[in-house]
């Protein structure tokens, strides 16, 4: 994100592609070296797992992904988002927007419903046939494709949306030069993706190092789909120096606690916001001039 020689950056430990719990040593699986930029907070696996095909890495069926009332449609889904894009954008009915990662569509269904020209893409084949066949997502409006095959005319979006996708992708920085080329001048961009503060994250290192071991809990999960990095705020910072872009907003949100006792919660959710070490972070990008 900020081209900073990864000579200069910090080894944080280890990581395992499996589910390795509390106790990693008895785990099974290959592990990774996860790293720390010193200058912008980016975590990121090094190697990176490369999948021998797409379907390796996304072919997960969304049934096993998904519990069954994901396929529900709300009508408060993403609408935070959309409504945030309209008061950044001067909103006209009938806006383009593109959902990058669009699932099985309920985010484009929403962007329908408040006005937008919804268009989205999905590298995963059963997500993109559940989204077509169940969600009835008109083919035309949605690619089965990962963004690095995308094509787009340049200035074709007002919006264009990533959310929980920055993670999985390689090149985080060509993803955004990509979106940029496909939005017209003063559109948006909404990311939101794993923060590389996250409180529970140190505390469960701290915990590793406790026990002697070089484990850290970063890059969760490194199972299928993988995630390869986390982001801080400055990672977009520094970022926007090198693209045409500025960072307009930002919001920081604390996770659902699954390994803490839940008298605990709520004293743990206050000092996240307070402290800005949740587990989201959410980026919101103006192209500029």
């Amino acid at each position: 994100m900020c081209q900073d020689p990864i000579q200069k950056h910090k080894i944080l430990g280890q990581r395992l592609n499996s589910s390795q719990g509390l106790r990693p040593r008895s785990a099974k699986g290959i592990s990774v070296t996860v790293m720390r930029c010193t200058k912008c907070g980016l975590i990121y696996s090094n190697p990176q797992p490369v999948p021998y095909e797409i379907n390796d890495h996304y072919g997960i069926p969304p049934e096993s992904y998904w519990v069954p009332e994901y396929f529900n449609v709300d009508p408060n889904y993403f609408s935070i988002q959309i409504a945030k894009a309209k008061k950044l954008l001067p909103f006209r009915e009938g806006m383009n927007a593109l959902d990058i990662g669009a699932g099985i569509g309920k985010s484009m269904i929403s962007l329908e419903r408040e006005g937008f020209t919804a268009f989205g893409a999905e590298p995963s084949k059963p997500f993109y046939d559940r989204a077509i066949g169940k969600m009835n997502i008109a083919p035309e409006r949605l690619k089965n494709c990962m963004l690095e095959d995308l094509e787009y005319e340049p200035e074709s979006f007002d919006f264009i949306t990533f959310s929980a996708v920055m993670e999985h992708l390689y090149d985080p920085d060509a993803a955004i030069k990509k979106a940029l080329n496909w939005l017209r001048p003063e559109g948006v961009i909404h990311i939101e993706v794993p923060s590389s503060d996250f409180f529970l994250s140190r505390v469960f290192n701290f915990y590793f190092r406790l026990r002697g071991t070089t484990y850290v809990t970063n890059i969760s999960p490194m199972h299928s789909p993988f995630h390869m990095h986390e982001f801080t705020l400055k990672s977009f910072l520094e970022n926007q120096e090198r693209n045409k872009y500025r960072v307009v907003d930002h919001t920081i949100y604390p996770a659902n606690i699954l390994k803490v006792p839940r008298i605990f919660h709520s004293l743990i959710n206050w000092y996240m916001k307070a402290t800005k070490t949740g587990m989201q972070l959410e980026v919101w990008l103006k192209k500029t001039p």
